[in-house]
């Protein structure tokens, strides 16, 4: 869309330096993803100031910058500035204001997902059910935040149908200030689970939370909710409008999943049950806990008017579109043959669990290894969780277990009948640690906290390996 610089100034409270240019590329906040006719949003963070990129951003063909102070530029191409009180939340307002033009000027409807497990995955169904029916715009990778929110609203333009966000929380009322850049038609919640137990020091904590995205929904909205979890089922009283029930376990729900069967590769068919019919899916993403994922998707969608058979249609043909995430594959490395099972994008105990489930399912009468790179932000209940996905990989029967990070080696006291146990003091060694324990056909799991560097280890093996 295109917006002049008076129009960005007055949907940000800005003052606007320079001449009142046209906007019509994108709005970015990395300088090397300027392009020309953009807008370049210079935020200051802990290890950079944006300010300091404005002429890189000028110098790829922006014409307009949301700065906090005026640059003195040189020997650059023009570039007009608008000074803001603070770049973040003018990013945020910019797209408030965009979102707000769209809705008055045609039939986009917002679909949102939170959840302490499966958001991202959710989100990546949405995109592929919903395209089936008309253009939609989600979220690159795990873009859930004050930052990466706003700049996926911003790609949306007229011809976009459908805006699917995914809203994540680090602490409360992060997940309501979402709700305010982009209110949503439909609001899905997925599980209260245990991820950043330290921001919010309770699962109550957590769950009061997640229902910041049921109270922010616009009047009417549908408010989409797991059955099966006594925290999320109980945020219905909160709902705005209707309130449509999915349940894995086909428990008094209106979505539901029927005859689930799970294949020797892992990958789950079910036939999705509602009250106008019941179509058959056959998911190609791997694992069980998908079912989960896949129902939350199938009942957004149809709260946004789509027929079960197209759902099922879509779910079916829907693949893994983000990184390290239960991405299983075949490789050789040298003359052995493995299966690689990357969950390494981040990890909880909800995740965990799903993951060793996983592992012992492709893994049956083969030789199974864990490398696990510890879980963050859990606060004062980081040893008993680590300890708990030990005993996990305890009950699974799994082989060898390789553990990185500062807590791993609570993975190792609560793994007590695993006969190999090692710890690795960074990505390199655990790599090196799992190249020293292949054997013909084993299978590899990754899984762990984004930044505990699991998926480095994940990169390795890939690069170390050809594809079978």
């Amino acid at each position: 869309m295109q917006r002049s610089a008076t129009w960005i100034a007055e949907a940000t409270r800005g003052v606007v330096h320079g001449p009142d240019v046209s906007a019509n590329g994108p709005v970015v906040t990395d300088s090397r993803e300027a392009a020309p006719g953009g807008v370049y949003v210079a935020r200051r963070g802990e290890n950079a100031d944006g300010h300091d990129y404005v002429a890189s951003a000028a110098r790829a063909g922006a014409v307009c910058a949301l700065v906090e102070r005026v640059v003195d530029l040189s020997d650059c191409p023009p570039i007009t500035q608008v000074v803001v009180g603070d770049a973040t939340g003018a990013l945020g307002d910019l797209a408030r204001a965009h979102l707000e033009a769209l809705r008055a000027g045609g039939a986009i409807d917002v679909v949102a997902v939170t959840g302490s497990v499966g958001k991202t995955t959710t989100k990546d169904l949405l995109l592929q059910v919903l395209s089936a029916d008309a253009p939609t715009v989600a979220p690159r990778l795990s873009f859930n935040n004050e930052v990466g929110l706003p700049l996926t609203v911003l790609t949306a333009d007229e011809s976009t149908r459908h805006l699917v966000l995914e809203m994540g929380a680090s602490g409360p009322g992060h997940i309501a200030y979402l709700t305010r850049i982009a209110p949503p038609d439909v609001a899905i919640e997925l599980v209260v689970g245990h991820a950043h137990m330290g921001g919010f020091g309770s699962v109550a904590g957590v769950a009061e939370a997640k229902a910041e995205l049921i109270e922010g929904s616009r009047q009417g909205a549908t408010a989409v909710l797991n059955a099966d979890d006594p925290n999320v089922a109980a945020m219905a009283p909160r709902a705005k409008g209707p309130v449509v029930r999915f349940s894995p376990s086909g428990a008094g729900a209106d979505v539901v999943a029927e005859d689930v069967r799970v294949d020797a590769a892992g990958r789950a068919s079910f036939t999705l049950a509602a009250p106008e019919g019941r179509e058959p899916v056959s998911l190609a993403l791997v694992g069980a806990h998908h079912v989960a994922n896949a129902l939350a998707a199938a009942a957004g969608a149809r709260a946004l008017g789509l027929g079960l058979p197209l759902i099922a249609r879509a779910l079916s043909g829907a693949r893994a579109l983000s990184p390290h995430r239960m991405d299983v594959r075949g490789l050789r490395i040298g003359a052995v043959p493995l299966t690689l099972i990357d969950d390494s994008y981040n990890a909880n105990i909800d995740s965990m669990r799903a993951a060793v489930a996983a592992l012992q399912a492709i893994g049956k009468g083969r030789r199974t290894i864990a490398v696990l790179s510890e879980m963050l932000e859990l606060g004062e209940d980081s040893p008993a969780t680590h300890r708990a996905v030990g005993a996990m990989l305890s009950g699974a029967g799994v082989d060898a277990l390789i553990g990185l990070g500062r807590d791993a080696h609570y993975y190792s006291e609560g793994a007590a009948s695993v006969p190999d146990r090692v710890l690795a003091e960074d990505p390199g060694a655990a790599l090196a640690a799992v190249l020293d324990r292949l054997t013909d056909d084993c299978v590899v799991l990754v899984k762990g906290s984004y930044n505990s560097y699991s998926w480095q280890v994940a990169d390795g093996l890939l690069e170390e390996a050809t594809t079978r």
